[in-house]
Protein backbone atom coordinates (compact mmCIF):
# COMPACT_ATOMS: atom_id res chain seq x y z
CA UNK A 1 0.00 0.00 0.00
CA UNK A 2 0.97 3.41 -0.84
CA UNK A 3 1.58 5.75 2.21
CA UNK A 4 -1.10 8.55 0.98
CA UNK A 5 0.83 10.78 3.60
CA UNK A 6 4.84 10.47 2.48
CA UNK A 7 6.41 14.19 2.98
CA UNK A 8 9.49 14.85 1.19
CA UNK A 9 11.77 17.10 3.71
CA UNK A 10 11.49 20.10 1.34
CA UNK A 11 7.87 19.70 1.66
CA UNK A 12 7.97 19.81 5.51
CA UNK A 13 10.49 22.65 5.41
CA UNK A 14 8.12 24.71 3.33
CA UNK A 15 5.26 24.13 5.41
CA UNK A 16 7.11 25.45 9.04
CA UNK A 17 8.15 28.26 7.03
CA UNK A 18 4.38 29.11 5.61
CA UNK A 19 3.67 28.70 9.28
CA UNK A 20 6.43 30.48 11.05
CA UNK A 21 5.29 33.33 8.73
CA UNK A 22 1.42 33.46 9.65
CA UNK A 23 2.36 33.37 13.18
CA UNK A 24 4.29 36.88 12.43
CA UNK A 25 1.96 38.46 10.28
CA UNK A 26 -0.36 37.53 13.72
CA UNK A 27 1.66 38.94 15.82
CA UNK A 28 2.27 42.00 13.93
CA UNK A 29 -1.29 43.09 13.62
CA UNK A 30 -1.90 42.47 17.36
CA UNK A 31 1.16 44.72 18.17
CA UNK A 32 -0.57 46.81 15.74
CA UNK A 33 -4.44 46.50 16.99
CA UNK A 34 -2.17 47.26 20.42
CA UNK A 35 -0.74 50.30 19.80
CA UNK A 36 -3.86 52.00 17.98
CA UNK A 37 -6.12 51.32 21.20
CA UNK A 38 -4.91 53.56 24.03
CA UNK A 39 -7.21 53.12 26.95
CA UNK A 40 -7.11 55.18 31.17
CA UNK A 41 -8.55 55.34 33.88
CA UNK A 42 -8.42 58.02 36.79
CA UNK A 43 -10.08 58.71 40.69
CA UNK A 44 -10.45 62.38 41.15
CA UNK A 45 -11.70 64.32 43.90
CA UNK A 46 -12.56 67.75 44.92
CA UNK A 47 -14.44 69.71 47.67
CA UNK A 48 -17.44 70.36 45.14
CA UNK A 49 -17.85 66.78 42.92
CA UNK A 50 -16.89 64.56 45.71
CA UNK A 51 -15.12 61.57 44.51
CA UNK A 52 -15.62 60.70 40.71
CA UNK A 53 -14.27 57.93 39.07
CA UNK A 54 -13.29 58.64 34.57
CA UNK A 55 -12.07 56.53 32.08
CA UNK A 56 -11.46 57.79 28.25
CA UNK A 57 -9.61 55.51 25.19
CA UNK A 58 -9.43 55.66 21.93
CA UNK A 59 -8.85 53.88 18.84
CA UNK A 60 -6.53 54.95 16.26
CA UNK A 61 -7.44 55.29 12.54
CA UNK A 62 -4.33 56.61 11.16
CA UNK A 63 -1.11 58.73 12.92
CA UNK A 64 -4.01 62.08 12.50
CA UNK A 65 -6.82 60.81 13.84
CA UNK A 66 -8.59 58.56 16.21
CA UNK A 67 -12.28 57.66 17.08
CA UNK A 68 -12.28 58.71 21.15
CA UNK A 69 -14.91 57.47 24.28
CA UNK A 70 -15.18 58.59 28.16
CA UNK A 71 -17.22 58.20 31.00
CA UNK A 72 -17.61 59.67 34.42
CA UNK A 73 -19.12 58.17 37.04
CA UNK A 74 -20.43 61.44 38.28
CA UNK A 75 -22.40 59.28 40.73
CA UNK A 76 -19.48 58.34 43.03
CA UNK A 77 -19.77 61.47 45.34
CA UNK A 78 -21.92 64.51 45.07
CA UNK A 79 -23.79 63.44 42.06
CA UNK A 80 -24.74 60.46 43.79
CA UNK A 81 -28.00 62.85 44.99
CA UNK A 82 -28.46 64.19 41.44
CA UNK A 83 -30.37 60.72 40.33
CA UNK A 84 -26.50 59.26 40.16
CA UNK A 85 -25.62 61.20 37.83
CA UNK A 86 -23.57 59.38 34.94
CA UNK A 87 -21.83 60.67 31.71
CA UNK A 88 -20.79 58.95 28.27
CA UNK A 89 -19.76 60.53 25.21
CA UNK A 90 -18.28 60.05 21.63
CA UNK A 91 -16.10 61.58 19.47
CA UNK A 92 -12.60 62.20 17.65
CA UNK A 93 -9.17 63.40 18.18
CA UNK A 94 -6.99 65.01 15.66
CA UNK A 95 -3.34 65.42 15.77
CA UNK A 96 -2.87 69.56 15.10
CA UNK A 97 1.20 69.56 15.69
CA UNK A 98 3.63 67.85 17.53
CA UNK A 99 2.45 67.63 20.69
CA UNK A 100 -0.81 69.05 20.22
CA UNK A 101 -4.21 67.56 19.76
CA UNK A 102 -7.72 68.65 19.66
CA UNK A 103 -10.76 66.57 20.42
CA UNK A 104 -14.26 67.60 20.55
CA UNK A 105 -16.51 64.98 21.70
CA UNK A 106 -20.31 64.94 22.85
CA UNK A 107 -21.72 63.41 26.12
CA UNK A 108 -25.06 62.01 26.83
CA UNK A 109 -26.49 62.28 31.24
CA UNK A 110 -28.61 60.22 33.02
CA UNK A 111 -29.72 61.26 36.57
CA UNK A 112 -31.91 64.46 37.29
CA UNK A 113 -29.68 67.49 38.08
CA UNK A 114 -30.09 69.00 34.55
CA UNK A 115 -33.54 67.85 34.02
CA UNK A 116 -35.15 68.49 36.83
CA UNK A 117 -32.50 70.52 39.25
CA UNK A 118 -32.54 67.31 41.39
CA UNK A 119 -36.78 67.74 42.25
CA UNK A 120 -37.38 65.18 39.20
CA UNK A 121 -36.77 60.82 38.44
CA UNK A 122 -33.13 60.03 37.31
CA UNK A 123 -33.60 59.41 33.68
CA UNK A 124 -31.91 58.92 30.88
CA UNK A 125 -31.09 61.82 28.51
CA UNK A 126 -31.06 64.29 31.76
CA UNK A 127 -28.55 66.62 29.54
CA UNK A 128 -26.62 66.29 26.71
CA UNK A 129 -22.95 67.87 26.79
CA UNK A 130 -20.86 68.95 23.67
CA UNK A 131 -17.76 69.35 24.91
CA UNK A 132 -13.99 70.33 23.81
CA UNK A 133 -10.43 69.21 25.08
CA UNK A 134 -6.59 70.33 23.71
CA UNK A 135 -3.93 69.13 24.84
CA UNK A 136 -0.48 69.86 25.06
CA UNK A 137 2.42 67.73 25.62
CA UNK A 138 6.20 68.94 24.53
CA UNK A 139 9.94 67.93 26.14
CA UNK A 140 9.41 70.58 28.41
CA UNK A 141 5.50 72.09 28.51
CA UNK A 142 2.37 70.32 28.84
CA UNK A 143 -1.13 71.94 29.30
CA UNK A 144 -4.65 71.19 28.78
CA UNK A 145 -7.65 73.59 27.64
CA UNK A 146 -11.56 71.88 28.17
CA UNK A 147 -14.70 73.27 27.56
CA UNK A 148 -17.88 71.90 28.38
CA UNK A 149 -21.87 72.97 28.12
CA UNK A 150 -24.10 70.80 29.97
CA UNK A 151 -27.63 71.55 28.36
CA UNK A 152 -31.05 69.76 29.49
CA UNK A 153 -31.79 66.95 27.04
CA UNK A 154 -35.37 67.07 28.78
CA UNK A 155 -37.89 69.02 30.67
CA UNK A 156 -39.30 67.25 34.12
CA UNK A 157 -39.25 69.83 36.22
CA UNK A 158 -41.99 69.65 38.75
CA UNK A 159 -44.41 72.88 39.23
CA UNK A 160 -42.32 75.75 40.52
CA UNK A 161 -38.93 74.06 39.65
CA UNK A 162 -36.47 74.34 37.09
CA UNK A 163 -34.16 72.70 34.16
CA UNK A 164 -30.48 73.86 35.03
CA UNK A 165 -27.59 74.32 32.09
CA UNK A 166 -23.79 74.99 33.27
CA UNK A 167 -20.76 75.85 31.43
CA UNK A 168 -17.77 74.49 32.70
CA UNK A 169 -14.18 74.91 31.81
CA UNK A 170 -10.64 75.04 32.75
CA UNK A 171 -7.52 75.43 31.65
CA UNK A 172 -3.70 74.63 32.69
CA UNK A 173 -0.35 75.04 31.78
CA UNK A 174 3.20 73.47 33.43
CA UNK A 175 6.95 73.05 32.63
CA UNK A 176 8.24 69.64 32.58
CA UNK A 177 10.76 69.77 35.20
CA UNK A 178 11.83 65.83 34.52
CA UNK A 179 9.86 62.63 32.78
CA UNK A 180 8.45 62.38 36.57
CA UNK A 181 7.97 65.81 37.66
CA UNK A 182 6.06 68.63 36.50
CA UNK A 183 4.49 71.96 38.08
CA UNK A 184 2.30 74.57 36.96
CA UNK A 185 -1.22 76.65 36.87
CA UNK A 186 -4.64 75.27 37.06
CA UNK A 187 -7.86 77.67 36.62
CA UNK A 188 -11.23 76.23 36.45
CA UNK A 189 -14.51 77.86 36.46
CA UNK A 190 -18.21 76.79 36.89
CA UNK A 191 -21.18 78.58 36.24
CA UNK A 192 -24.76 78.33 35.93
CA UNK A 193 -25.73 79.19 32.99
CA UNK A 194 -29.27 78.87 33.36
CA UNK A 195 -32.54 76.93 32.70
CA UNK A 196 -36.37 77.15 32.45
CA UNK A 197 -37.06 79.70 35.44
CA UNK A 198 -33.18 81.06 36.18
CA UNK A 199 -33.09 84.32 35.60
CA UNK A 200 -29.61 85.02 35.45
CA UNK A 201 -25.96 82.79 35.52
CA UNK A 202 -24.12 82.92 38.96
CA UNK A 203 -20.75 81.60 39.30
CA UNK A 204 -20.85 78.02 41.26
CA UNK A 205 -17.20 78.07 41.70
CA UNK A 206 -13.98 79.70 40.22
CA UNK A 207 -10.99 78.05 41.23
CA UNK A 208 -6.69 79.48 40.70
CA UNK A 209 -4.07 77.82 42.22
CA UNK A 210 -0.85 75.80 41.56
CA UNK A 211 -0.42 71.70 40.60
CA UNK A 212 2.47 69.44 41.00
CA UNK A 213 2.40 66.19 39.26
CA UNK A 214 4.10 62.88 39.19
CA UNK A 215 4.48 59.76 36.44
CA UNK A 216 6.16 57.33 35.91
CA UNK A 217 9.06 58.24 33.66
CA UNK A 218 7.82 54.83 30.64
CA UNK A 219 4.43 55.67 30.78
CA UNK A 220 1.23 54.14 33.49
CA UNK A 221 0.67 55.54 36.92
CA UNK A 222 0.73 59.42 37.62
CA UNK A 223 -0.92 61.66 40.41
CA UNK A 224 -1.79 65.30 40.36
CA UNK A 225 -2.66 67.35 43.29
CA UNK A 226 -4.02 70.80 42.71
CA UNK A 227 -5.09 73.56 44.99
CA UNK A 228 -5.08 77.64 45.64
CA UNK A 229 -7.93 79.54 45.97
CA UNK A 230 -11.43 80.23 45.26
CA UNK A 231 -12.34 83.71 43.45
CA UNK A 232 -16.24 83.22 44.13
CA UNK A 233 -17.67 85.54 46.77
CA UNK A 234 -18.44 83.37 49.86
CA UNK A 235 -15.82 80.93 48.84
CA UNK A 236 -12.43 80.19 50.36
CA UNK A 237 -10.04 77.57 49.00
CA UNK A 238 -10.30 74.66 46.65
CA UNK A 239 -7.94 71.14 46.87
CA UNK A 240 -8.34 68.33 43.26
CA UNK A 241 -6.81 65.02 44.09
CA UNK A 242 -6.52 62.83 40.77
CA UNK A 243 -4.25 59.28 40.33
CA UNK A 244 -4.80 57.22 37.36
CA UNK A 245 -2.77 54.85 35.38
CA UNK A 246 -2.82 54.70 31.45
CA UNK A 247 -2.68 51.51 29.60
Amino acid sequence: MKNLFNFKPNGVKSILILALGLILIANHASAQEEKQFNFSVALNSDQFFGFYPTFQGSYGFSDKAALTFYGIHWGGGTGAAWGNWTEFGLGANFQAGEGLSINPQIGFLGGNLLSSGTRGPAIFGDGIVPNLTVNLLKEKVEGQLYFGYYAPLRDEAPANGTTLSYVHYWLNLGYRASNFFSFGAHYEHLINSGGSNVATSTDVYQWLGPYVQFSKPTGGPFARFSFGTDLVEGNDSFFKLTTGFSF
